[in-house]
């Protein structure tokens, strides 16, 4: 309705046409005489209407008080257009400024608050092997995880030893309480994988903590075991039967692969007094394996064709009868007085090539004999002896 329209009165007879507005409620009619009358504007009609409801009228109204208000034509506001996903744009805007856009390639920097467990606070952590088919454990192929069973995050190297070097397999960070895959193998890599070592250190983020310590741990694995079902046990870590290695259990590290040198020295070299003293206590009652009764040799020795190799089995089960009553040191002790005894028999056989057999186990025995070797006995010459014929777990030695 705009001035100069024609309306006609509904609850009265006349009508004229509109001469202006007084307010939002009050239209001016002026009639035939030239007077202008106030009038309620929903009680007038433009002249020209079908009928005479005021339904398009007050429609007409509350459009234009709605767009005042914020409010669209069907109803919605503004706010709940936004919400409802941008379904009107502006035709009129460049196609890259109609629609938010989402940086697909920004790294995501939250972290989940890690829920913590008790008892968690100790540190323990495992190298686990998981074959991928169980019921075919002759030809799987494995799985190798790193398992953080604490608190803790841990950051970690994986490294596999090759000859003297180490070739670095994996490293990452792992979760608290969760298990992190490391790689697939197949066994061809199998006797690549004999000694393993792996490092880390510990933490937690965003709160305080006590300091745990880094963790050097070494391992040897024994492809054999990789044949055999009964090796995989069940853990609480996986479904599937698994081969679990300790890196640390409740804080305490697994026994180091590695020696310390300068404690083995220490322990070894010992004042005369001392050995000589242990020597009258623990190897007079020793029952020996081997006793010619002529010459007081004790060992079993081996002669190998031509070459004259001798060959000493160090094993405690091939030098004792028992070993009822001695524990780990007395049994090693033994061991090593056995290897000096032999090296001092054939001293002046100058090009004498002795195999002493160790086994492979820990290699506590192995680190004792290449620590006496280095220190005591620097001019021999000594390596590995023959895989083929003596297993990983054998050193010779070359009188000089």
């Amino acid at each position: 309705m705009k001035i100069g329209d024609k309306v006609r009165f509904l609850s009265e007879t006349g009508g004229g046409k509109v001469a202006g507005f007084q307010g939002n409620n009050i239209v001016l009619v002026e009639d035939e005489d030239g007077f202008q009358i106030p009038f309620p504007i929903n009680e007038v009609v433009l002249i020209g209407e079908d009928n005479y409801a005021t339904s398009k009228l007050v429609s007409s109204k509350m459009a234009a008080e709605s767009k005042q208000n914020g409010i669209e034509p069907d109803g919605r506001s503004i706010k709940t257009l936004l919400k409802d996903g941008q379904d009107d744009v502006d035709v009129s805007l460049n196609e890259e400024d109609k629609y938010d856009t989402v940086d697909d390639e920004k790294e995501v920097t939250f972290r989940a608050p890690v829920e913590e467990r008790k008892g968690g606070n100790m540190l323990s952590a495992y190298i686990a092997f998981v074959p991928m088919d169980i019921n075919n454990v002759t030809s799987t192929r494995f799985e190798t995880y790193f398992v953080n069973d604490s608190n803790y995050y841990i950051q970690f190297c994986y490294m596999i030893a090759e000859g003297n070097s180490w070739n670095l397999k994996y490293k990452g960070e792992v979760e608290p309480n969760t298990k992190l895959y490391i790689e697939e193998f197949g066994r061809d890599a199998l006797n690549d994988m004999n000694h393993i070592a792996v490092q880390f250190i510990s933490y937690k983020l965003e709160k305080g903590f006590i300091l745990k310590p880094s963790v050097d741990a070494q391992f040897r694995i024994d492809p054999v075991k990789f044949y055999k079902l009964h090796t995989f046990q069940d853990t609480q870590f996986f479904e599937s039967p698994a081969l679990l290695y300790s890196l640390i259990v409740d804080d305490v590290p697994a026994r180091p692969l590695v020696i310390d040198p300068k404690a083995l020295k220490k322990e070894m070299f010992a004042s005369a007094d001392n050995e000589k003293k242990e020597s009258q206590e623990h190897v007079g009652s020793y029952i020996r394996r081997y006793e010619d009764g002529k010459n007081g040799n004790a060992f079993k020795i081996k002669h190998r064709g031509d070459d004259d190799i001798v060959v000493i089995d160090l094993h405690a089960d091939e030098l004792l009868d028992t070993t009822a009553g001695m524990n780990t040191a007395d049994i090693l002790n033994y061991q090593m007085k056995k290897f000096r005894d032999i090296l001092a028999e054939y001293a002046n056989k100058k090009g004498q090539k002795i195999v002493f057999i160790h086994g492979k186990g820990e290699g506590v025995l192995r680190s004792s004999i290449i620590n006496e070797l280095h220190y005591r006995y620097k001019k021999y010459a000594y390596q590995d002896a023959s895989f083929q014929e003596y297993g990983y777990g054998a050193t010779q030695v070359t009188i000089r």
